[in-house]
C-alpha cells in the first residue's frame, strides 16, 4: 500500500467513524448542558462560589455525555476506531491548561472563567481531524474563543452569565451541524 492508498483509507475510516458516531455529538451535547448551567448559576452564585461549581461541574461532562449516548444510543465508548490511540495525546494537550487556570484562580478571578471556556476546547480541532471534519471541529473552537474574549473584554458585568451562555449555544449549534452533517454523510452510501 503506498501513501496515497494509506491516506485514503485513513480517511475513509475517519469519516466512517463520523458517520457511524453521529460525530460523537453526546459529548458536545453534555458541554452545552454544563454551560448552560454555568450561565444560570452565574445570575445567582457570587464568583467564588461560581468558579468552584465551574471548577468541579467539569467532572459532570463526561458522565452526562455516557447518560446521552445511552438514551440517545450512541455507544461511542464502544467503538474500535484505528485512530482512538490519539485520544489521549489530544486530551494531555487539552488538560495542559489547568495550570494557567488555577494560577489565574489566585491572582486574577475573573481571567480563569476566560481560560476555562477557550481551554475546554483545546483538543476540538484534533477530534475533528480524527472525524475528518478538521474544520467544522476547529469552527467550533475558534468561535469559541473568539466569542468569549469578546464578551470578557467588551462586557465584563457578563463573565459569569453571557459568556457561558454564549458556549453552550456555540456548542448546540455545533451539535446541531454534527448532526445534519454526519446524517447527509450516512445517507450518501444509501443514495450512490
Amino acid at each position: 500500500m503506498n501513501t496515497t492508498e494509506l491516506a485514503a483509507a485513513l480517511k475513509k475510516e475517519r469519516l466512517g467513524a463520523y458517520a457511524r458516531l453521529r460525530g460523537g455529538f453526546p459529548i458536545p451535547l453534555s458541554g452545552a448542558v454544563y454551560w448552560l448551567a454555568l450561565a444560570g448559576l452565574g445570575f445567582v452564585l457570587p464568583m467564588q462560589s461560581w468558579f468552584m461549581a465551574a471548577l468541579f461541574g467539569t467532572g459532570a461532562i463526561f458522565p452526562l455525555a455516557l447518560l446521552f449516548a445511552k438514551l440517545f444510543k450512541n455507544n461511542f465508548m464502544k467503538d474500535k476506531q484505528v485512530l482512538s490511540s490519539l485520544l489521549i495525546p489530544a486530551f494531555i494537550s487539552m488538560l495542559l491548561f489547568w495550570p494557567m487556570l488555577v494560577a489565574a484562580m489566585q491572582i486574577a478571578p475573573e481571567l480563569a472563567i476566560l481560560i476555562l471556556a477557550i481551554g475546554l476546547s483545546i483538543h476540538w480541532p484534533v477530534i475533528g481531524w480524527m472525524y475528518g471534519r478538521t474544520a467544522l471541529f476547529s469552527a467550533h473552537s475558534i468561535m469559541r474563543a473568539l466569542v468569549a474574549f469578546a464578551i470578557w473584554t467588551m462586557m465584563p458585568e457578563a463573565r459569569m452569565t453571557l459568556l457561558p451562555l454564549s458556549v453552550s449555544l456555540i456548542y448546540f449549534a455545533t451539535v446541531l451541524v454534527i448532526l445534519v452533517d454526519s446524517a447527509r454523510l450516512r445517507a450518501k452510501p444509501a443514495a450512490g
